[in-house]
């Protein structure tokens, strides 16, 4: 039997045909990525996660010489954000942006292990997380639930 599988997402040509909010998530992604800590990959990542009270918890990837004890920016953010604020872990968008070695703004997607981390998040939550990526000047991809990277993660 033969079956297909839809990705769906937005894709927008600028940050500016997005909504203020999303606009300034991207800007917190990518001012984290500056304090990104890659002496290895030289490949700088940076997230930002808004929680339902409008609250942002920023994450950047973290490398380590013991590779892989390193930890990428995605769940550096969630981790963050759940154990700062145990008591709200309700996440309405999660950003994610990349710098490459020549200073560049570049497209970071996020890797198998933060996909899984993500959807679990979003299960736990009983509704979906939005992610949105940036891939350069003139794409930026919003995809409206965790399940639509990832649509055979690991049941729980």
């Amino acid at each position: 039997m033969d079956k297909s599988l839809v990705i769906r997402y937005k894709e927008y040509a600028s940050a500016t045909e997005l909504e203020g909010s999303d606009r300034e998530l991207l800007a917190l992604a990518f001012q984290a990525a500056e304090g990104a800590y890659a002496p290895y990959s030289q490949f700088h990542v940076g997230a930002a996660l808004r929680l339902k009270d409008g609250s942002v918890v920023c994450g950047n990837n973290q490398e380590n010489a013991a590779y892989p004890s390193g930890l990428c920016a995605e769940r550096t953010a969630l981790f963050a954000a759940s154990a700062q604020r145990p008591e709200l872990r309700d996440y309405d968008t999660l950003a994610i942006v990349g710098i490459n070695q020549e200073g560049h703004r570049c497209e970071a997607s996020p890797c198998g292990a933060c996909r899984q981390v993500m959807a679990e998040y979003e299960q736990r939550q009983g509704h979906p997380m939005r992610i949105l990526c940036y891939v350069s000047e003139s794409c930026i991809r919003l995809f409206d639930s965790v399940a639509d990277l990832l649509p055979f993660g690991f049941d729980f």
